[in-house]
């Protein structure tokens, strides 16, 4: 008789394969020693396994998909700002990579020249902003009347140009491949559990994975993309302190309408504007350095 099989010649039922996610644990350890790097700016450890060449290429592809959907403005005075603010944020980038490089005892390692620089207004009412992976960057105009100035506008973008020089969107495709193989290793390993009791065990691995992995590591993302972003605007000579007033209307845009942070993709408005007050001597140290007394 075949030992998977009781005698009224049902499968029998059995626990779990943990020789599954033993093969998983190992390799995620291989994943990880093979594919860590040290992160821009921040000197972190991040998880990245795509080049330069690939992010490059994602980012153009989407762009032009997007550009192709949309309205976009190629001449007025909102797009003389927004290109002009664009420009001083990434000249001030490099200089102010190796001046945090230097104070933090850490490398600068951003490939400045891989980048392709673009940026577009888009017409929409959306209050939206991004900059795709390679630099191709678009502003909605329905942030401009948010933002109201631009010191808060260069804050906005310097977030934005922020996450790509982090290379967020390479860590998180890294961080989703682990996720889908995770769940796949636990699929597998639970095939011989009661239907019942691997149903509710999967469910709950999903939500621990969404609460406990994913959420907190986007916004641990925003978080970095603000922190990064505000000394970029105050490097190339903008007032950080504007942003928090473009926090604090952000936040009144929202009326009440975003998600509890712990549900959410980003910190909380009262969140950022909090930690944003806490970076502010920094911001405004890097202000006076790099740009003197200059209004």
């Amino acid at each position: 008789m075949d030992p998977g099989f009781a005698l009224n010649g049902q499968r029998r039922r059995g626990g779990m394969r943990w020789w599954v996610l033993l093969l998983f644990a190992g390799y995620l350890g291989y994943y990880w020693l093979s594919h860590r790097q040290e992160a821009a700016f921040t000197g972190r450890t991040q998880l990245v396994d795509t080049t330069m060449d690939q992010e490059v290429a994602l980012g153009l592809q989407g762009f032009r998909q997007i550009l192709e959907q949309s309205q976009v403005l190629r001449e007025g005075e909102a797009v003389n700002e927004v290109r002009e603010i664009a420009r001083r944020l990434i000249a001030a980038g490099p200089r102010l990579e190796q001046h945090l490089a230097a104070t933090r005892g850490v490398a600068a390692v951003t490939p400045w020249d891989a980048f392709e620089w673009e940026v577009a207004v888009i017409e929409s009412e959306q209050a939206n902003a991004f900059c795709l992976p390679g630099g191709k960057m678009a502003v909605y105009t329905g942030i401009l009347p948010i933002a109201q100035n631009e010191d808060a506008l260069a804050a906005i973008m310097g977030h934005e140009i922020a996450h790509a020089v982090l290379r967020h969107g390479a860590e998180r495709m890294a961080q989703q491949k682990l996720v889908q193989v995770g769940a796949a290793a636990a699929g597998l390993s639970t095939s011989d559990m009661d239907p019942r009791q691997r149903q509710m065990l999967m469910a709950a691995i999903g939500v621990g994975t969404q609460y406990g992995l994913t959420l907190p590591f986007s916004r641990k993302h925003e978080s970095e993309a603000d922190h990064v972003g505000l000394m970029l605007a105050a490097a190339a000579c903008f007032d950080p302190a504007e942003s928090i007033g473009l926090w604090q209307r952000m936040g009144a845009n929202a009326a009440g309408q975003a998600p509890p942070e712990f549900m959410s993709t980003h910190p909380s408005s009262d969140t950022r504007i909090q930690r944003l007050q806490g970076w502010m001597d920094e911001a405004n140290q890097v202000r006076a350095q790099f740009c003197g007394n200059s209004p």
